[in-house]
């Protein structure tokens, strides 16, 4: 099996490493990574410039290709140029914070496996919620054996998973599982700060969690609660029951002649 391996913490990410060593239980990993740190960045994309990729060595060998661009910008690059052909499997993490609810919609770790999934491929973006001491070999090697159980289920290509791990500087996790995202935000905050020279400047996305409600079964929950949540996603944005809805509507007969 080729593995495609990408993040948006950027190619020196520890969490990168750790998932590439554990991955390679399941086959050949490639990895193509942005160069800089690009959480946050959703499904960007680089079309205005140039992409710039530049090979990384590691104790004289390849380590993988970075990409001065954004994650889907790396996923495209490795699907189509990088990964000496088209790869059966793509692996977005270990992001360096959870990535559940609403905040799916902002993260390019997600966003990545989306691209992935856009391609045809089964794609998974994993992420670790955030602790005082966060170990990702601990999390890569608790992750991979989920990765294969979604492997070996009956599901076609190019499904899409988003999977994320509690807090590693506590206890182990509780269990596995299956989840829907929650939707619901219960506070966003902004906290505007004083520099030395008296401007304002501001902070936001300081409380990625804690600004949801926490829903019963659904990822921010049962993440906080001590358990691995697992959830299927798809990325047509199309609102069906409401489409079904307004089917008859006729927006043509008040037109004038």
């Amino acid at each position: 099996m080729k593995i495609l391996l990408t993040n948006d913490d950027g190619i020196y990410a520890p969490g990168l490493r750790a998932l590439r060593d554990a991955l390679q239980e399941l086959g050949e990993v490639h990895v193509v990574a942005p160069l800089t740190e690009q959480s946050g960045v959703g499904m960007g994309v680089t079309y205005l410039h140039p992409i710039m990729v530049h090979e990384i060595m590691d104790h004289d060998k390849q380590f993988g290709w970075a990409v001065d661009g954004s994650p889907v910008d790396c996923v495209k690059m490795g699907v189509l140029e990088l990964c000496q052909g088209e790869p059966d499997l793509i692996v977005s993490g270990i992001n360096a914070g959870a990535n559940v609810g609403i905040n799916v919609l902002y993260s390019g770790t997600v966003a990545a496996a989306i691209e992935g999934a856009f391609f045809g491929k089964t794609s998974m973006a994993v992420s670790l919620s955030q602790g005082t001491s966060p170990d990702y070999q601990q999390a890569a090697q608790q992750v991979v054996p989920i990765i294969r159980k979604l492997l070996d289920t009956s599901q076609p290509p190019g499904k899409l998973w988003n999977i994320n791990l509690p807090d590693s500087s506590k206890q182990k996790p509780q269990g596995t599982k299956i989840v829907p995202m929650a939707v619901q935000r219960q506070s966003e905050k902004i906290e505007k700060r004083t520099d030395p020279r008296g401007r304002s400047y501001y902070w936001s996305g300081l409380e990625p969690i804690r600004n949801h409600q926490l829903e019963a079964e659904t990822d921010v929950n049962e993440l906080l609660n001590g358990y691995v949540t697992v959830t299927p996603l798809h990325f047509d944005l199309s609102e069906a029951k409401l489409i079904k809805e307004l089917a008859e509507l006729d927006f043509d007969s008040d037109q004038a002649c």
